[in-house]
């Protein structure tokens, strides 16, 4: 018993320091060689539990977890760190009474603070996440990303000023300059950058593609796609050898253009989305890239490109008109949406983060690039806060 007891240590502080490295399959194979030794140890499982929510096996990490918190109550480790297995399993509700649980016993952590307002906003509980972000920061006012949150919280409140002191205050401490000086331009109004960040599009977009299809139509009654694709039918009976879904996102447009088209390719900067859209079997070819990078040096040659709702996180368009330009053939149909922007505006960032653009500004562009205008009318695209968001459906042909 004694010699499985040493070696068990052994293997357990072995882990400890592979831990500490941030070795983490070193650490994992020690925990569990020392677990296998000497069973049911509370911290041998917490500390096993925790390799693995690090090493993305949160579905494998909470049944360790749940042995150390049923095992040694007080065991903060094990409480937070089966919190931030549930939040990666999507089981927020669980991961919320578990931040509670280690908050009850150490109500002095930031950090936990921090993910305890996360974890709120997932349930849409704002007014909570605020004070959660409050207390975090009375005990941490370096703490960049609670500032980064708490000005998130307020701008989707409206509190414009309170919200650019707090990204102000977090490019102050060192937080990404370009991502957190978009977010100040949709607070401040007056000129916004030409494009939101890709870093924070494609972090939006792969952390939203779970749920991003069931949130658009089920929830913000989404129906872009139906109608962009439903008026092509008003140019005249048509088939379209090769179609480009621009910003293609879960494959929203590509069953419904799939009947008219001969092949259907998407573009899209996030993974996540890709991964949903390829499920469908629907789209020839996908590929992960920009939209205006892609059209610059795609070697293809199209009949009709789309782009759903996409241009709400481009600002300014000409060089993807110019790219679309390129690979259209002649006759050739680019079908899109912008949201609409504010009277005697051309181009507008708006607090929700997305930019608006004028029928002004479209036409302007159009006439630089050779497009003839076919059809251009305004409807709903989506609602937010429960009321509908004015769009432009436009439909431009290749000269």
């Amino acid at each position: 018993m004694s010699d499985a007891f040493d070696r068990a240590r052994q293997h357990f502080l072995e882990g400890l320091a592979h831990f500490q490295a941030q070795a983490l399959p070193e650490a994992e194979q020690c925990f569990e060689s020392a677990l296998a030794l000497m069973p049911g140890r509370p911290s041998t499982l917490t500390n096993l539990g925790a390799t693995r929510v690090k090493l993305g096996k949160a579905g494998t990490a909470v049944p360790l977890l749940e042995q150390a918190t049923a095992a040694e109550p007080g065991n903060l480790q094990a409480w937070s760190y089966l919190a931030l297995a549930h939040a990666d399993l999507g089981q927020y509700a669980q991961a919320l009474a578990c931040y509670d649980k280690a908050l009850a016993l150490h109500d002095g952590a930031a950090a936990i603070w921090l993910q305890h307002a996360q974890t709120l906003v997932r349930l849409g509980r704002a007014d909570r996440a605020l004070a959660s972000l409050e207390r975090a920061l009375a005990l941490d006012a370096t703490l960049t990303e609670a500032w980064s949150h708490r000005g998130t919280l307020l701008r989707e409140m409206q509190r414009l000023d309170e919200a650019a002191a707090c990204f102000d205050r977090a490019i102050t401490l060192g937080a990404d300059q370009q991502v957190h000086g978009y977010f100040l331009a949709s607070v401040r109004g007056g000129a916004a950058p030409q494009l939101a960040p890709r870093a924070y599009v494609e972090y939006l977009f792969d952390d939203y593609a779970a749920e991003f299809q069931q949130h658009l139509v089920g929830v913000l009654h989404y129906r872009a796609h139906e109608l962009l694709i439903q008026r092509l039918a008003d140019l005249g009976p048509r088939r379209f050898p090769s179609v480009l879904d621009l910003g293609c996102g879960t494959g929203l447009c590509g069953p419904l253009i799939r009947p008219l088209a001969d092949r259907v390719d998407g573009v899209d900067i996030s993974r996540g989305m890709l991964d949903k859209a390829q499920a469908l079997g629907v789209y020839t070819a996908l590929v992960h890239a920009d939209v205006a990078d892609y059209l610059a040096g795609a070697a293809r040659s199209d009949d009709l490109v789309l782009a759903a709702d996409v241009f709400i996180y481009v600002g300014e368009l000409d060089q993807v008109f110019a790219g679309v330009a390129r690979v259209l053939r002649p006759g050739g149909i680019f079908a899109f949406t912008v949201e609409l922007a504010a009277e005697g505006q051309e181009l507008q960032l708006r607090p929700s983060l997305r930019y608006a653009h004028s029928e002004a500004y479209i036409r302007r562009l159009a006439s630089t690039h050779g497009f003839a205008v076919q059809m251009l009318h305004q409807a709903p695209l989506r609602e937010d806060q429960q009321q509908p968001v004015q769009g432009l459906y436009v439909y431009l042909m290749a000269g």
